[in-house]
């Protein structure tokens, strides 16, 4: 799927201001949407990733600084910032590399479409929750004593929560995505029938 030098900006504006209005309240009204943000990154960005996974990887540590200082704290000692912090990098690449997976394979709207999107958000969701909440658990202050058990309980208390935040903000995304296709078949149906009537 190859999208124009225009789109592909309108779809990186909607998409940092998407990650941008929920990463700033994190447990508002309105669930983060960074992980989804990064997936369809990689999904519609592909070819621009070299300025787009950076920049978005930016703009989430600037929202992160202005939140976290905007409550009179100081970034570099907040608990959520330590050395696990830094494995956010690893954690959302997996994200944007599982949507730029899918859109290798994307031929257009179709059921086997669906069941890839379907696959390659769950490994990619999988793996970026592994890094960024076992790096959280095992190399942050806030655990005083990790254990194997006490990850596992970890991991089961926040992973259905993260999977289906994401999944629905995925599900909006593919929805959009098709009525967009449809739309655009139709509209081209009809300039075809025109062109053919002159």
């Amino acid at each position: 799927m190859s999208l124009s030098s225009p789109t592909r900006i309108g779809i990186f504006a909607l998409l940092a201001i998407l990650m941008a209005a929920t990463r700033l309240h994190h447990f508002g009204a309105l669930p983060d949407a960074s992980w989804a943000v990064f997936f369809l990154a990689g999904f519609y960005l592909r070819g621009s990733l070299r300025w787009a996974f950076p920049t978005l990887m930016a703009l989430a540590v600037v929202v992160d600084y202005l939140v976290i200082t905007g409550q009179g704290l100081n970034f570099w000692t907040h608990y959520c910032v330590s050395p696990a912090y830094w494995f956010l990098l690893p954690a959302y690449l997996s994200l944007t590399l599982g949507g730029a997976w899918l859109n290798k394979r994307y031929h257009g709207l179709g059921v086997r479409e669906l069941g890839l999107l379907a696959g390659s958000a769950f490994v990619s969701i999988s793996v970026c929750y592994l890094i960024s909440n076992g790096s959280f658990y095992w190399l942050s202050e806030v655990v005083s004593e990790p254990s194997f058990a006490g990850w596992m309980k970890n991991l089961s208390d926040w992973y259905l929560p993260y999977l289906r935040t994401t999944g629905l903000y995925l599900g909006v995304a593919a929805a959009i995505h098709a009525v967009a296709a449809m739309t655009l078949r139709a509209l081209g149906a009809v300039g075809e029938h025109r062109t053919a009537k002159h």
